[in-house]
């Protein structure tokens, strides 16, 4: 007889690298746990980001969250007040303190679990990946091992971050409204566009391509409103543009529902693009030794992208060369398929949170 498993205590380990992504997955991570009865502590090296990523009444709309500063985790009188942990997630790759992780061998009679939670890729190793042990050889923690969850767009991986509530709130969202707030003036034949992006290259090309168009430019702040600042001080004829606030995440998604074409940046953003059912162009994180190429190739393969919607993502993220043009009505319809369908098969499948509190159950046995 399968019997609900007491909630449990998820430390939860992020540092910011830039950008503020890391901590966007993070935050839908605890608030996810939240909702599904789990206590979370957010260990986190920069939490200035929740000032407006968070709703401003958090605190009493998850009381079971706990967001302190990652120097709290060397603290060691600190810890000993703290009720102990049942789940460790390291988000990303970052490295545990190492008193953190010293305090939890000295205090615990058996490891918690300890979870390497990793980015989001398509690539075809993510399956063979998902789930593999990963034993600790050096440290205090030699011989625990943690478990390596990679989140993914199949059913043999960890899944996407999706909120139990998300279709029943798209449902009962008022998107004229919102239109009407932010674009009063939108043309009856304009598309409503929305830009979070880093710097593209192409980007002064898509600026060029709404200038006479009924097409409005909604911006968010930060690297994208500072590029699009740049780019337009050098041109002669202007685009129809306006800027938006910073907003919660919530309003993040809001926008996405209710834009015609979304162009989003790096993993939370696409996750939330594909949810949308909007057509969407990424922009993926740009690396170094360029695998992000192979990365977005890889999605766009997962994603059966049609041919012109491929080369809008290869021109967007400087894979190649040619013409970034907005698509047409037939265009953005097909795009618009490929998305459905896409989220259809996506809704069908576990859900990150649910998979990694089942991740933690302990195994069925025979009565």
């Amino acid at each position: 007889m399968n019997t609900r498993q007491p909630p449990k205590q998820w430390d939860l380990f992020c540092t910011v690298i830039d950008n503020h992504g890391d901590l966007g997955v993070c935050w839908r991570l605890a608030r996810q746990l939240a909702d599904a009865g789990q206590s979370v502590r957010l260990w986190v090296d920069d939490a200035s980001a929740l000032a407006w990523m968070a709703p401003d009444n958090w605190q009493a709309q998850w009381p079971h969250i706990r967001v302190r500063p990652w120097a709290d985790a060397s603290d060691l009188a600190l810890l000993a007040s703290l009720p102990p942990g049942d789940v460790c997630v390291e988000a990303f790759g970052c490295t545990l303190p190492e008193t953190f992780v010293a305090h939890a061998v000295a205090t615990r009679s058996k490891q918690p679990a300890w979870i390497n939670l990793e980015y989001l890729s398509a690539e075809s190793w993510v399956p063979r990946m998902h789930g593999l042990p990963s034993p600790v050889m050096s440290g205090p923690a030699k011989g625990w091992s943690k478990a390596f969850f990679y989140p993914g767009f199949t059913a043999d991986t960890g899944g996407l971050l999706r909120e139990a509530d998300l279709l029943a709130r798209q449902q009962s969202f008022d998107s004229a409204a919102w239109r009407e707030q932010h674009a009063p003036n939108l043309a009856p034949d304009g598309l409503l566009i929305s830009l979070f992006c880093y710097e593209p290259a192409a980007l002064p090309q898509l600026l060029s391509q709404l200038v006479g168009t009924p097409h409005h430019l909604l911006v968010t702040p930060g690297r994208p409103l500072a590029a699009v600042q740049q780019a337009v001080a050098h041109m002669t004829a202007q685009p129809s543009w306006s800027t938006l606030p910073y907003t919660d995440q919530n309003g993040f998604d809001e926008m996405l529902w209710v834009c015609d074409l979304n162009f989003v940046r790096g993993e939370d953003s696409l996750v939330r693009a594909l949810w949308a059912g909007q057509p969407f162009i990424w922009h993926i994180y740009p690396q170094d030794d360029n695998a992000h190429h192979a990365k977005l190739e890889a999605f766009l393969d997962w994603l059966q992208a049609p041919e012109s919607l491929r080369q809008a993502h290869r021109v967007w993220n400087g894979l190649e060369g040619g013409e970034l043009t907005i698509p047409h009505a037939g265009l953005l319809a097909e795009w618009t398929a490929c998305v459905h369908t896409a989220r259809q098969q996506l809704s069908s499948q576990a859900d990150l949170v649910s998979q990694l509190i089942a991740h933690m159950a302990p195994p069925h046995t025979a009565p």
